[in-house]
């Protein structure tokens, strides 16, 4: 092992090769060339803003499309920002197994928050779909059972959302 260098403790450089890097992007833009994506990068994390009405189109090219291959989804949550026109920012996270990489996209949803369910694509988003509709009220249409999993069936309001009461 040689002497150590100051790469060696710039994590953003460590773990930025574990991203996407643009490469699902260039060929989203080259597939959509109509569709308005914003693309951030943040410490070497990659995340896509696709518009809502897109978004299972978007995924699905992202799943399915060579040089992408997508092909599990790690989570999807949400993130509340009750000043803004459309609060609510649902947040998917993928990984490619073919291709070591990991990409995050996102959407906004409106006051009442309500994106199409990805559970078609990915099964496993049955759970996750669920554990974000029980936490902040995202209604995720198409679902076939969109109930409650954490919290009980009875529970009014959502946890995670801004505005919750800290204590009754």
């Amino acid at each position: 092992m040689g002497p150590l260098t100051m790469t060696d403790f710039d994590l953003d450089a460590k773990y930025a090769k574990l991203w996407d890097r643009g490469a699902a992007l260039a060929k989203l833009r080259e597939a959509f060339p109509s569709l308005d994506i914003e693309a951030t990068a943040f410490r070497g994390e990659d995340t896509l803003l696709v518009p809502r009405e897109s978004l299972l189109d978007v995924l699905a090219y992202l799943k399915d499309e060579p040089g992408c291959e997508f092909d599990f989804l790690t989570d999807v949550t949400a993130v509340h920002w009750p000043k803004r026109k459309e609060p609510f920012e649902v947040v998917y996270h993928l990984y490619s197994m073919p291709r070591n990489v990991r990409l995050r996209v996102k959407c906004l949803a409106a006051v009442e928050p309500s994106v199409p369910s990805v559970v078609a694509l990915w099964p496993t988003a049955n759970w996750l779909e669920r554990e974000c509709y029980d936490m902040f009220g995202i209604d995720f249409v198409d679902h076939p059972e969109l109930s409650r999993i954490l919290m009980p069936d009875d529970y009014a309001g959502w946890p995670l959302r801004k505005e919750f009461p800290l204590k009754c």
